[in-house]
């Protein structure tokens, strides 16, 4: 997790929960420039659910959403990193 941390336009929302989720994750987006990547930590099935559909109706581009431990099954408990790109 040390190089998510390092990312210019990094977020950890994982203690948050639905709306605060989005609306963190929207401030952030506010604030960066066209075409930037931004990473998004989350978990949690609200803010699973939520902050991706909320980001794409936004009209910004999900690159990738998966969980931390690379695990291939969904499980809401575990932290996902979602990678945006804003459009």
């Amino acid at each position: 997790m040390s190089s998510m941390t390092a990312a210019p336009f990094f977020i950890d929302i994982t203690g948050d929960v639905c709306p605060l989720t989005f609306v963190k994750t929207k401030l952030l987006l506010e604030k960066m420039p066209t075409g930037a990547i931004a990473t998004v930590r989350l978990k949690g099935a609200q803010p699973l659910d939520n902050v991706p559909r909320s980001v794409t109706a936004h009209g910004h581009e999900i690159i990738s959403l998966a969980r931390e431990d690379k695990d291939p099954q969904p499980d809401p408990r575990v932290p996902h990193v979602l990678v945006v790109r804003r459009c």
